[in-house]
């Protein structure tokens, strides 16, 4: 069995779980999420507490990652998920637009960037950007993308970075 795997999950309250077939339904305050279970693993309910189980001896590492999916879908619906990104560079700035996020990273034009659904971005000041939203890898594409018009370049340090990104910087030519 999988160490990850052996540890149960317990949903908080207001979060409720449905499993029927191979599906999986989880529902919360911060909105629902669904996802397709593989046929090698099942779920137990023992005491309020779900336990994933691993039905093929050669499949164990499908049961950690599928307690893993359950433990941040359930994280998700409760207490959401959130990147933060910054602009670093002279006239970088970010907005929203008609519900649209408008970049100025630059460029000959402005970079119009709208949100999938179940994702909200916000712009607390010019160069910051919040994702949130109750999907984990919705969140962290989202992120990656907007990252991805201008990332971070290695002799000045500018471009879109992660919050908490630390930029491993080049020394420049010496004449």
């Amino acid at each position: 069995m999988s160490r990850i795997a052996k540890n149960p999950i317990r949903p908080p309250a207001g979060v409720d779980i449905h499993i029927s077939g191979s599906q999986m339904n989880v529902k919360g305050p911060k909105g629902s999420l669904e996802m397709e279970i593989h046929p090698s693993v099942s779920f137990d309910l023992n005491d309020g507490e779900y336990v994933v189980k691993s039905n093929i001896e050669k499949n164990l590492a499908m049961a950690g990652t599928f307690r893993s999916l359950l433990s941040n879908m359930v994280t998700g619906v409760s207490q959401g998920f959130q990147k933060k990104l910054q602009l670093v560079g002279v006239g970088y700035r970010a907005q929203i637009q008609n519900g649209k996020l408008n970049l100025a990273l630059g460029f000959s034009h402005p970079i119009e960037y709208s949100a999938p659904e179940g994702v909200t971005i916000e712009t607390p000041s010019q160069t910051e950007i919040v994702v949130s939203g109750c999907d984990k890898q919705k969140v962290g594409q989202v992120a990656a993308e907007i990252r991805s018009y201008r990332p971070p370049e290695p002799y000045k340090g500018k471009g879109v970075r992660y919050a908490d990104e630390r930029v491993a910087r080049k020394e420049a030519k010496k004449a």
